[in-house]
């Protein structure tokens, strides 16, 4: 059976099997070289977009989390605030991902596994558990019911890095939720240096987003993050060796760093300074003097 088309680039695929290829020609075409066609497409592409700032709809089932946390020993809580909604992930539709009830959390998952959007369940779960109306000072709620340091992960840009220190966060993390949220928002690389400054030593500073080698770990850190955090890296090695890849990657990551640091001449994470790398904003700025 044909896999049903998710988007207008599959149905244009599907446009030219089934048209003469005269007539699609005709209308898909450009002049000459086509070179303005294809900008119209690819200057969308060149243009990021800035989201600004996930608590459960249901306060009682996140009270009951925090206080797990607090008697599982965690040492702090993150706040998702990038996804008030689900993302669309095609993949997840044309696969029709299904995601199960929990049960290790009594109405934690309220909604049936009713199938949505083609064939996966995941807007509907996600979007009957998450609250689209939280806002900046739902933080003092969360800061009400713990004595743990609350971290807000999603920051993008510097306006909300400010307000997340007025109303009292403890950490930022600069985070776009690995690309799964929004398309086109800017690479968390490229805006922590905004955020750094933003936050100017009052609060740590965190990314997560991209991180794969040792030295993304090394420019993170000499951009001023105090640490990143990696996400697939690690699912990638608990799919393939389980809890041994795991600890491999981490091992590997560490082992990246520390050559990296060596051979930039730091012997320790202290010496890792902003004179250890250069951005395309460096580069724009030596072009204009």
């Amino acid at each position: 059976m044909a896999v049903e088309p998710v988007n207008v680039d599959e149905f244009r695929e599907l446009a030219r099997q089934a048209l003469p290829k005269s007539y699609y020609d005709f209308f898909t075409g450009g002049a000459e070289d086509e070179y303005t066609l294809k900008e119209n497409e690819e200057a969308f592409q060149r243009i990021i977009i800035q989201p600004r700032i996930l608590v459960y709809k249901r306060r009682d089932i996140s009270a009951k989390l925090v206080e797990r946390a607090e008697k599982n020993g965690y040492k702090a809580i993150v706040l998702t605030g990038d996804a008030p909604r689900h993302g669309r992930r095609e993949a997840n539709i044309k696969n029709k991902i299904i995601v199960p009830q929990l049960k290790n959390l009594e109405g934690l998952l309220s909604t049936s596994n009713v199938v949505n959007d083609g064939g996966s369940n995941l807007d509907s779960l996600a979007n009957s558990t998450r609250d689209q109306s939280l806002c900046w000072k739902d933080i003092g709620w969360l800061k009400s019911i713990t004595k743990l340091p609350i971290l807000i992960k999603g920051v993008l840009t510097h306006e909300d890095a400010i307000k997340g220190l007025e109303v009292g966060v403890d950490g930022i993390i600069v985070s776009n939720h690995g690309g799964r949220q929004l398309d086109y928002c800017p690479p968390t690389i490229s805006v922590l240096e905004e955020v750094v400054q933003a936050v100017d030593g009052k609060v740590p500073v965190f990314l997560d987003g991209g991180v794969r080698r040792g030295t993304d770990v090394f420019k993170a850190m000499a951009l001023g993050a105090q640490a990143v955090l990696v996400g697939r890296p690690i699912m990638y090695g608990l799919a393939a060796k389980g809890e041994y890849g795991v600890r491999r990657v981490l091992e590997m990551l560490k082992d990246e760093l520390e050559l990296t640091m060596a051979l930039s001449g730091c012997s320790s994470v202290k010496e890792i300074t902003r004179f250890h790398v250069t951005t395309k904003h460096d580069h724009q700025l030596l072009s204009m003097l």
